[in-house]
């Protein structure tokens, strides 16, 4: 709750995370929960069907960028059920980033200055491929911004410990099979605490779990601030 209220006084001071409006009308809401029912007979395991699947979602709100998924229960993990637990007791569903569903190759910014605290592939499939973890303060208090599925190639170039300000590109939006083979999209998400973890940080939890996550990753739209959201 500290963290919520100290993104909520500098809100105005967040520059954006992508070099695009997420308050136009050509963005909209998708929905990865059961209660979407095109994902029922979806082939998820597919990344080639699940990228026209995204097409389709965006076609049908005539969008050309989707964002959603905080603390939303999803299916789509099942594309990868070993891979956020074991498959014999229930899965990790919850997820704790916000989406953003948009073309490979544009830029992804930092919004704030920033410490690159760690630089990871996480290249099993269905994982965050290249990802980015930036260390930020402000009024005395250390926090955290991940930033999943990237480019190889523009994340390779950053190094811990490098010092980024307000706008520095921190890398691009990768493309499949090299972003942990998915369609194309950053995932962002907000830590409070690190808990020791470098490259690497839980993006989905069990839903019984829910207020303990949310607690620890804030809402991302605090920086985000997207009327979709």
């Amino acid at each position: 709750m500290l963290l919520t209220k100290l993104l909520q006084k500098h809100r105005a001071d967040f520059g954006p995370v992508l070099p695009v409006d997420l308050n136009a009308p050509e963005v909209c809401r998708l929905d990865f929960s059961a209660q979407n029912p095109v994902l029922a007979t979806a082939d998820l395991r597919d990344t080639a069907a699940f990228e026209a699947l995204v097409a389709d979602l965006l076609a049908a709100q005539h969008a050309l960028i989707g964002v959603g998924g905080y603390l939303e229960n999803r299916v789509i993990y099942r594309r990868s059920p070993g891979l956020f637990g074991d498959p014999a007791i229930p899965a990790r569903s919850l997820h704790l980033g916000v989406d953003v569903w948009l073309r490979a190759g544009t830029p992804v910014l930092a919004p704030l200055p920033a410490v690159v605290h760690s630089v990871q592939d996480n290249d099993n499939f269905g994982d965050y491929g290249p990802t980015v973890i930036l260390q930020h303060e402000l009024d005395g208090t250390t926090f955290y911004t991940l930033y999943g599925h990237l480019s190889r190639a523009e994340t390779a170039l950053l190094r811990p410990g490098l010092t980024l300000e307000t706008g520095d590109q921190v890398s691009e939006v990768g493309p499949a099979p090299e972003n942990g083979d998915w369609p194309p999209h950053l995932h962002f998400q907000i830590i409070a605490d690190m808990e020791g973890r470098t490259g690497d940080f839980p993006g989905v939890a069990l839903p019984e779990e829910r207020e303990k996550w949310a607690a620890l990753c804030p809402d991302p739209n605090l920086i985000l601030q997207s009327r979709w959201l």
